[in-house]
């Protein structure tokens, strides 16, 4: 029987060769063949496009000795099954459209987002089928709090003012949009796990704006649930919630495989929380800035706050930045393929 990937031994806590590395954001608009193909194609166009899709998703392991693919998707593709308007504007992200009010919200079947969003699983089988067995494939989705977030502001938010006004004024129909969100969201990872993904990420981008106690109250419950569903479906669940220094024992307790944090937190004190297993966390900065001696100095700090232990997952504390340097990413995989020195 052939060896599970280096990344999904990691996952486990399993001793492997040596440090995986992937890199969120990875297949993206620093790569001139991704700018070159985005010229002719709308964002939306190419992840439902799974030729294109794959294309993309496969960009960065062409150039880089990386441990992973990660589909080329969006975590906001899961409104569509909802029947919202998505549309991405140049310089100002996403922006949603032609829901009714939050109290009026319904929720689709598992079979409606199976059927809405077999474009994604047609990616997924793709890329399992043409990389490599020893290169994980990552499936993801937004973490229900994010994609609630887009929901009710309808785009990027700032102070997530029309967020926790619901939170506040509402906390039942806000919990059931958070149950309703998760209940979409197992639907959409379980159609990528079977189409052959290896892990799956839950991106919660945002979840950082809220107090502890609101995390407590509302995300953990729903959040929990979702991901002891999740890891039914017999893969590892990464959970990535930037700006949680202040919980990260909350964040480790809703039970993730992997805690995934951002560069505001050093490894040491993810230690001392008691996680085992973590993904991260090189500020994207620092890799599009560089020089050189600054990423290896950097990579080598990171290292030595795990400890030397299993379970470090190498990525960035976000995704890779737009301005960086191609060559930038072939420094910091060298650096940590060297290890500490």
């Amino acid at each position: 029987m052939k060896e599970p990937a280096r990344l999904i031994r990691a996952c486990a806590g399993q001793p492997v060769d040596r440090l995986p590395v992937w890199l969120m954001r990875q297949a993206g608009r620093y790569l001139p063949e991704y700018r070159k193909l985005r010229q002719g194609h709308d964002f939306l166009a190419m992840c439902e496009r799974p030729e294109l899709a794959v294309e993309v998703t496969l960009q960065p392991l062409r150039r880089f000795d990386l441990d992973a693919a990660i589909i080329f998707a969006d975590i906001l593709l899961l409104v569509r099954a909802l029947g919202a308007d998505l549309a991405y504007e140049e310089g100002a992200g996403p922006r949603i459209s032609g829901l009714p009010a939050p109290q009026e919200i319904s929720f689709p079947s598992a079979a409606r987002v199976t059927e809405a969003l077999s474009f994604v699983a047609e990616t997924v089988r793709r890329v399992r089928a043409e990389l490599a067995t020893d290169k994980a494939v990552i499936g993801f989705a937004g973490a229900p709090f994010t994609v609630l977030s887009y929901l009710l502001e309808g785009g990027p938010s700032t102070d997530f003012a029309q967020t926790k006004a619901l939170m506040n004024q509402d906390a039942d129909t806000f919990s059931r949009l958070l149950s309703g969100l998760a209940e979409m969201t197992v639907a959409y990872l379980a159609l990528q796990v079977r189409a052959g993904a290896d892990v799956v990420q839950l991106f919660d981008s945002w979840v950082g704006a809220l107090a502890p106690s609101d995390f407590s109250a509302f995300v953990a419950p729903v959040l929990t649930a979702l991901i002891s569903r999740l890891k039914a479906l017999g893969v590892p669940v990464i959970y990535f919630a930037p700006q949680t220094a202040g919980y990260l024992d909350q964040v480790a307790a809703t039970g993730p495989d992997v805690v995934s944090v951002d560069w505001r937190v050093s490894l040491a004190e993810v230690r001392r929380q008691g996680i085992r297993i973590c993904q991260g966390n090189l500020d994207p900065a620092v890799l599009r800035d560089g020089p050189r001696s600054r990423i290896d100095h950097e990579v080598r700090r990171i290292l030595a706050e795990w400890g030397g232990r299993t379970g470090l997952i190498f990525n960035l504390g976000h995704g890779v930045d737009r301005r960086t340097p191609v060559h930038h990413i072939n420094w910091l995989i060298d650096a940590v393929h060297r290890g500490p020195r």
